[in-house]
């Protein structure tokens, strides 16, 4: 196994644990027991979780594309 797909498979974990930890409905404070009513905007761990979402699924994809090549 080369160094690419063993981080790819660490990218792709990581990557499925942060839109798990992601919920619809509300906030990641609902997920975990707090009581979210409204929703307005996302607010510390929320959006850190949601940027790191997006930076790991622009890391797999781009991996995926350099695995092509090496």
């Amino acid at each position: 196994m080369t160094i690419i797909h063993t981080i790819l498979v660490i990218v792709s974990l990581l990557l499925s644990l942060t839109i798990l930890l992601q919920h619809r409905a509300a906030g990641l404070s609902a997920t975990f027991g707090g009581i979210g009513t409204s929703y307005v905007q996302r607010r510390g761990g929320e959006k850190l979780v949601y940027q790191m979402s997006i930076w790991l699924s622009i890391i797999f994809f781009a991996l995926s594309v350099l695995q092509w090549y090496v």
